[in-house]
């Protein structure tokens, strides 16, 4: 008797002759591939069960059926979720999320409340399934165990307890072996649908090459510099810090610190370290995760230039494929986007929120790429940003990063937020190591600019009267906090002036629009013409930038440093001038 042959999915059904990928080869190869990414958090042997179990619904006639045009709507991933309840029915939970949820996410395990159908109604209704298959069920694969769970899922911290920390470690768990099942199971495909688009993933230089490419342009960058400029104490210091970051990079793999004064040259200090540690201790990529879009392009252009495009992507909503197209062409292009999918690349420069947001997913797209977080190192730049009402989750995180997955993360800022553990704040941060361990220091020595604060009972000057100050500076930074501040008062500040030397920048510019101003602003101030920008509170993290005197809206003493950390950043003058003024209302 004939034993029929099962299919996972034909090439097209409208081809003449469709070639066909067996279900076995599709099983096997995604269960090897889900091993090898799990390998990263100590879960090959689940990932491999995930890949072996998660499509065996297909086995289904119905299914076979539906491949050769039937018009029949199948579910293929519950029956895989069934088997692994069967098979344990506790530790079996974990295989069945991940498999149940490879197409739709992760469910609830019994609400109904939002989210894909849960877990136990799947669980129920594929029990039926589950033994109409087994007939066909190679042996190999139904009589596979569910293995332990990783020790340190069992594992009570300092001994004690802590069913909440318990769940919360689990379910973080599960995610990453959600995405290492889901990626598998993509890329399996993609090689059988689309071998040509395949073959363009995963082509970077290593580790060491991008580290000795980044050493070759800061030295490139310091011999460029004039006599007088290598001088200036800011650069001396840029020095030091990036000893200091080369130095610790072989410290073990952790939580550190670099609190740097704005304009210390933490954007390469930062990946130096980065580069050099990855080396040293065998981990995988750097992930740079940056609050804000406008920082974004300024940042990952400079690794740009010194890493070469193809080694890194951008990941977050302003991208404009056609911009990039024109300058880099459609190959590379399409090479970023499929590395976005994934994060595979060596260096991933994203946003907090695209993050954050991933790693507390139930979305296979946004979790696709969680097993590729294991095992690199999380440049968290501009870490003060941090939302406040987020901050335990975070930083609940970061610590399970650092403690079971691998990961070294720096938190990277001027202005550095009280995260670490303490009575009032019993979840923060365990174990942060400085890199500059003199950072006090480090800022008298980079004070480059003096305050003029308003007096207590100063009223709020109008737009008009503040616009007829600044007219009379030649080149000066104004921060506003609202988008339509921006706008009336660059309008006011032009009336002023007769010349086109007032801009502004808001967050309403698309990123085109916003690096053409800068880049226009920058190329004004070293001309040394009149220029006059507006900006809301988008330029003071990390815009690379330097006016002599900065005007800022009264805010918070992090803001207000942060302001002026864009004036005199390179140290120019004895003394750049910070005016903190009083918005009108």
């Amino acid at each position: 008797m004939n034993k029929t042959v099962f299919y996972a999915r034909s090439s097209s059904p409208n081809q003449a002759t469709p070639t066909w990928q067996l279900l076995s080869d599709h099983l096997t190869n995604a269960a090897e591939l889900a091993e090898s990414f799990a390998e990263a958090f100590g879960s090959s042997d689940w990932g491999q069960l995930a890949g072996l179990w998660h499509d065996i619904g297909k086995y289904r006639q119905e299914f076979q059926q539906k491949l050769r045009g039937a018009n029949v709507s199948v579910d293929h991933s519950g029956a895989g979720a069934a088997l692994a309840r069967e098979r344990d029915d506790k530790l079996g939970l974990f295989l069945a999320l991940a498999i149940a949820g490879h197409h739709s996410g992760l469910a609830n395990i019994v609400s109904t409340e939002c989210g894909p159908k849960p877990l136990k109604q799947r669980l129920r209704e594929n029990i039926p399934v589950l033994e109409a298959i087994r007939s066909d069920l190679p042996n190999e694969i139904a009589e596979r165990p569910v293995p332990d769970l990783p020790a340190f899922l069992w594992r009570a911290p300092k001994g004690r307890p802590d069913i909440q920390m318990e769940r919360r470690r689990r379910a973080f768990w599960t995610r990453f072996l959600f995405s290492a099942l889901v990626d598998a199971d993509r890329l399996n495909s993609e090689a059988f649908a689309d071998p040509t688009v395949a073959a363009t993933r995963s082509r970077y230089a290593d580790i060491a090459d991008l580290k000795n490419r980044l050493d070759a342009c800061i030295n490139d960058k310091v011999a460029n510099l004039s006599a007088e400029a290598r001088e200036r104490e800011v650069n001396k210091a840029r020095s030091e810090v990036l000893r200091a970051c080369r130095s610790a990079a072989e410290d073990r793999p952790g939580i550190f610190s670099l609190t740097v004064p704005t304009g210390g040259g933490k954007t390469l200090s930062s990946m130096s370290f980065a580069l050099r540690h990855t080396k040293h201790h065998g981990l995988r990529r750097i992930i740079v995760v940056i609050p804000y879009t406008s920082i974004i392009e300024q940042n990952a252009e400079e690794y740009r230039n010194a890493l070469g495009a193809e080694n890194v992507i951008e990941h977050h909503s302003n991208l404009n494929p056609e911009t990039r197209e024109a300058r880099y062409g459609d190959d590379l292009v399409r090479r970023h986007e499929l590395a976005c999918e994934n994060w595979d690349a060596p260096v991933v420069v994203t946003t907090t929120v695209q993050f954050f947001e991933s790693l507390f997913s139930n979305h296979p797209s946004r979790c696709r790429k969680l097993h590729n977080i294991a095992r690199s190192v999380v440049i968290l730049d501009e870490v003060q940003t941090l939302p406040e009402q987020f901050l335990v989750p975070i930083v609940d995180a970061l610590n399970e990063l650092v403690s079971n997955y691998g990961c070294s993360i720096v938190l990277s800022t001027a202005t550095p937020p009280a995260l670490a553990a303490r009575n009032s704040f019993p979840a923060g941060l365990r174990n942060v190591r400085p890199i500059i361990t003199a950072p006090l220091a480090l800022f008298q020595r980079l004070s480059r600019v003096s305050y003029t604060w308003p007096a207590a009972d100063d009223k709020p000057a109008g737009w008009d009267e503040l616009a007829a100050e600044l007219a009379d500076e030649p080149q000066v930074l104004v921060v506003v906090h609202r988008r339509k501040d921006a706008r009336e008062l660059a309008t006011q500040l032009g009336a002023r002036t007769d010349n086109d030397s007032a801009v502004h920048l808001s967050a309403l510019m698309c990123p085109a629009h916003r690096s053409a101003v800068l880049k226009q602003v920058n190329a004004t101030l070293l001309t040394g013409a009149p220029c006059r920008l507006v900006s809301t509170q988008l330029i003071e993290a990390g815009v690379d930038i330097d006016f002599p005197v900065v005007y800022r809206a009264l805010a918070g003493l992090d803001s207000v440093v942060q302001a002026a950390g864009r004036c005199n950043r390179e140290g120019r003058l004895a003394r750049g001038r910070v005016v903190v003024y009083r918005a009108p209302t």
